[in-house]
This record gives structure tokens, C-alpha cells and sequence, in this order.
């Protein structure tokens, strides 16, 4: 079973309230038992609501409101959802593909905390959080999650 962020499959939980569909990704899900996921909204988030990066280890808004509370419960939340149906399907988690450079799921390059859209090397919260818990992280901008 995968871990696949809700944006990537159509679903409008961005920020924006939009949606970052990703063909493969629908492929993949459609040959793999998966549970989508939006740590953000997981949290108690809305969608839209204003953009978050990380900054200092905190995800900070653009508006300078600290929600990484809100992030934290969102990883937690995804976990216990995402373990509770592998275990219902009686399967392993083998793998996330989570949406790159988000706040959240980024994995390896994420926004620098400025909102300028300069990238940094690190992780979001839940590519983080799952990475800790031992489960291979990849983006939709990757297509080598089975190799």
C-alpha cells in the first residue's frame, strides 16, 4: 500500500484551493492500493488558506502565523489513517509519493521560508515524519518508487 498526496490525484486541497493532477500518479494509484492523503487538511487546515513554508523549522504563513501544530497533527493523523488501512488490507506501506517541494511533503527541496520561491535543500514535515518511520519518500516529479 502507498502513501500518495491528494493534490497529485485531482483533489483540491491546495493552498490555493486548486489541485496539482499528475497523470503517472493516477496511473500508479490505479494499479496499487493507496490512501490519499493531505497532511495540511489533516491538521485542521482549510482549503484554501494562506501559503506556508518552513522557516527555522516552523511552518510559517505568509501572513507570519505559526501553524506547525497544525502540520504535526497532520503527520500524526496521516500516520495512524495510513497504518489502520494497511493493516486493514493486511498489507505493508511500502512507499509515499508526495507532492514536491510542498511544505508538508516535499522531499530533498523545499521553499526557503522567504516566499520567494527559492529553493533549499530539506523535507517537509510529512516526507520527514515518514522518512523516520523508515518509508521510502519520492515526489511526482520521480517515477522510481517500485526500483
Amino acid at each position: 500500500m502507498y502513501i500518495i498526496s491528494g493534490c497529485l490525484l485531482g483533489q483540491n486541497c491546495k493552498y490555493n484551493g486548486g489541485n496539482n493532477f499528475t497523470g503517472w500518479v493516477i496511473e500508479f494509484a490505479e494499479k496499487h492500493n493507496y490512501i490519499s492523503v493531505c497532511p495540511e487538511m489533516a491538521g485542521g487546515l482549510k482549503s484554501p488558506r494562506p501559503s506556508v513554508e518552513i522557516k527555522d523549522g516552523r511552518a510559517v504563513n505568509c501572513e507570519g502565523l505559526d501553524v506547525t501544530d497544525a502540520f504535526q497533527i497532520g503527520c500524526r493523523r496521516v500516520w495512524e489513517d495510513a497504518v489502520r488501512k494497511a493493516q486493514e488490507l493486511g498489507e505493508e506501506i511500502e512507499g509515499a509519493i508526495l507532492k514536491a517541494k510542498s511544505p508538508s511533503c516535499g522531499s530533498g527541496t523545499i521553499y526557503d521560508g522567504t516566499f520567494s520561491r527559492k529553493e533549499i535543500a530539506g523535507d517537509g514535515f510529512l516526507a520527514s515524519y515518514l522518512k523516520e518511520k523508515g518509508i521510502k519518500v519520492i515526489s511526482e516529479l520521480e517515477i522510481n518508487l517500485e526500483d
